[in-house]
C-alpha cells in the first residue's frame, strides 16, 4: 500500500522532503533537510559549492539513495530506487552542464526516450521552441552547438516532459539577455500551470526576479528560508559568505601599472579569424582588460585563435614585442600565454585523472625527461592547493569528484604553473558559488600584483565592472567600444554589447 503525505490544513505540496540525511563515508553532506514546495512556487536554492544542493537534488531524482528520511511527490512517497521512478512521478532535472549526444541532431537529443508518434512529438517540440522565441535549428548536429545552445536543448527536454516539479541548475549561466527573458517568461507560465520549480542559482538578482521563495544551504543544512519579499540582497549575501570573504577580495580596483611610454605585454594588430575581424588591442603589465559581449559576439573564438586552437586568417599576435602569430598551442604556452577555457568539462580538465595530475599537466616538459618527477609534481600540486584553498581530500583525489568551484581553481592553477606573461580567463566564474568566486577574484588580484597581464572574458557585467582596469566590448565579431576605468559601468557595457551605445555629447 502506497504511503501518502499528511498535509494537515494546507494543500498537498508537489514536493515534500522530510529529514533527509546523506553521508559519503564519514562526510555528512545532508543533515536533516526538510522543505515543502507547493503548486506554482519557485524556490531559489542557493549556497556554496559543497553545501549539499546537488546531493539533495540527486537524492530526489533517485540518483543517490538517502541514508534516512522521506520524500513525497504529489503527496505520494517516493521509493528510493532509480531515476526512472522519479521521472515517472513527474520530477525532472535540467543539469547545469549539458549532456548531449554529439553525433545526433538537436531534435533527436530532445525527443530521445519519448513514446508516441514522431510527427506529433515534432509538432509539440516546434510549438515549444516557437513559444520560447529561440532561433534553434532542430536539424543541427549537437557537436556544432555552443554552450548556450546546448543549455537550450536541455531546457527543451524538461519542458517537453511537462514535469510537475522541475529542477533548474544554473539555467542562465550561458544564456543571452533575450534568452534569459524568454526563459523567465516560460517559468511564469509554468507557475500559472501550478508546476513547482527548484531554481538553483548563484546570481542573486535572479532570486528577486523569478523566485517566490528562497532557501540557503550551508554545510548540508538549510539555514535560512522564507518568502523572497522577506529578504534583501545584503541579507542573502551575509547568509552565503564565510566570515573572511571580504578579506579575500581585491582591496580596490586600480588602473594596473601602465605608465607613460610603457610597452604592452600583449598586442593584437588587425587580427582576423573565423568569427571575428579587425581586432586591435593591447594589454599592459599587471592590467586586467575586460572583454564582454553577448553570446555569439566572437569572444571565445578570439581567445581560442590567440591560443592556437583555431587558425587565424591574418594579422599579428605580439608577446613582449615578439611575433608569435601562427604558432602551435604548445609553443604559445612556452612563450608565456595560457588560457582557462569557458567549458571546463570539455576542454579544461581530465576528469578521471588526479588533482595533482591536472595541476601539473601544462608543465610536463619541465617535470620529466623519461620518467615523471613525482616529487616535483607533488610540490606543484601542494602549492596551488594551499595558495588557492582548494577543498580536496588530498592531491590524489579524482578531479571529477571535486566541486565546480574547486575544479575551476585547479584549471586556473594549471595555467599559472607555466609562469605565464598573459593569462586569458574565459568565463572564469561560470556556475560557481560566491565563496569560490571571491577566491578567484583574489587570484586575479594576485596576478596583477605579479605583473601578469590578464584578458578577462565574462558575460557577468558586474564581474567586468569589479575587476577590469579597462574594458572592451565585442559586437558581431568586432570590438566596437573601449572604456577607461572611470567609464566602466553596467549600463555602458550592456548598451555597447548590444550595439546601441552612444557617446555622451553633454
Amino acid at each position: 500500500m502506497a504511503e501518502f503525505y499528511q498535509p494537515g490544513s494546507k494543500p498537498v505540496p508537489i514536493l515534500s522532503v522530510r529529514e533527509i540525511n546523506k553521508s559519503f563515508g564519514s562526510n555528512s553532506v545532508l543533515c536533516g533537510i526538510t522543505l515543502d514546495i507547493y503548486p506554482g512556487e519557485v524556490l531559489a536554492l542557493i549556497g556554496g559549492n559543497g553545501a549539499g544542493k546537488s546531493t539533495l537534488v540527486k537524492s530526489i531524482m533517485g540518483i543517490y539513495k538517502p541514508d534516512s528520511g522521506r520524500i513525497f511527490i504529489g503527496g505520494e512517497a517516493l521509493e528510493f530506487s532509480k531515476p526512472a521512478v522519479s521521472l515517472n512521478k513527474g520530477a525532472y532535472l535540467i543539469p547545469q552542464e549539458p549532456m548531449l549526444f554529439p553525433n545526433m541532431t538537436v531534435e533527436q537529443n530532445v525527443l530521445m526516450g519519448f513514446q508516441g508518434k514522431k510527427t506529433a512529438l515534432r509538432s509539440k517540440l516546434n510549438d515549444v521552441v516557437k513559444q520560447l522565441g529561440w532561433k534553434l535549428d532542430l536539424s543541427r548536429s549537437a557537436r556544432t552547438l555552443s554552450i548556450a545552445e546546448q543549455q537550450l536543448v536541455e531546457i527543451l527536454r524538461g519542458l517537453l516532459r511537462e514535469a510537475r516539479i522541475l529542477f533548474l541548475d544554473e539555467p542562465t549561466s550561458a544564456l543571452t539577455f533575450d534568452e534569459v527573458n524568454a526563459l523567465f517568461a516560460i517559468i511564469e507560465n509554468l507557475k500559472k500551470k501550478n508546476i513547482g520549480i527548484v531554481y538553483i542559482t548563484h546570481r542573486l538578482n535572479e532570486v528577486f526576479m523569478i523566485a517566490t521563495h528562497v532557501a540557503i544551504m550551508r554545510d548540508g543544512i538549510i539555514t535560512i528560508s522564507g518568502r523572497v519579499e522577506e529578504f534583501t540582497r545584503e541579507m542573502l549575501v551575509k547568509g552565503l559568505l564565510p566570515g573572511d570573504f571580504s578579506e579575500r577580495l581585491p582591496a580596490e580596483k586600480t588602473g594596473g601599472r601602465m605608465t607613460e611610454g610603457e610597452k604592452p605585454v600583449f598586442e593584437l594588430r588587425d587580427f582576423n579569424g573565423y568569427g571575428f575581424a579587425d581586432i586591435n588591442l593591447r594589454i599592459y603589465p599587471g592590467e586586467v582588460l575586460g572583454l564582454c559581449g553577448v553570446v555569439g559576439a566572437g569572444r571565445t573564438e578570439l581567445a581560442m585563435t590567440i591560443f592556437g586552437r583555431d587558425e587565424a586568417i591574418s594579422g599579428q599576435v605580439l608577446l613582449d614585442g615578439k611575433d608569435i602569430s601562427g604558432m602551435k598551442t604548445n609553443d604559445i604556452i612556452k612563450r608565456g600565454v595560457n588560457y582557462v577555457p569557458e567549458d571546463r568539462f570539455l576542454n579544461g580538465i581530465f576528469r578521471i585523472s588526479t588533482l595533482a595530475g591536472n595541476l601539473s599537466s601544462a608543465c610536463l616538459d619541465s617535470l620529466s625527461k623519461f620518467f615523471l618527477d613525482f616529487a616535483a609534481e607533488r610540490n606543484i600540486a601542494e602549492k596551488y592547493v594551499s595558495d588557492f584553498r582548494i577543498k580536496a581530500t588530498g592531491i590524489r583525489q579524482e578531479m571529477g569528484s571535486l566541486s565546480g568551484g574547486n575544479q575551476q581553481k585547479v584549471v586556473i592553477g594549471r595555467s599559472l604553473s607555466t609562469t605565464p606573461r598573459l593569462v586569458i580567463l574565459d568565463e572564469p566564474t561560470r556556475g560557481i558559488d560566491a565563496g569560490a568566486r571571491g577566491d578567484i577574484y583574489a587570484i586575479i588580484g594576485e596576478l596583477k600584483a605579479r605583473n601578469v597581464a590578464v584578458l578577462l572574458i565574462s558575460s557577468d557585467m558586474e564581474e567586468i565592472v569589479e575587476l577590469s582596469d579597462r574594458a572592451m566590448t565585442m559586437f558581431q565579431g568586432r570590438i566596437n567600444r573601449e572604456f577607461s576605468k572611470e567609464e566602466i559601468n553596467q549600463d555602458n557595457l550592456m548598451r555597447a554589447s548590444f550595439g546601441v551605445y552612444k557617446e555622451n555629447k553633454a
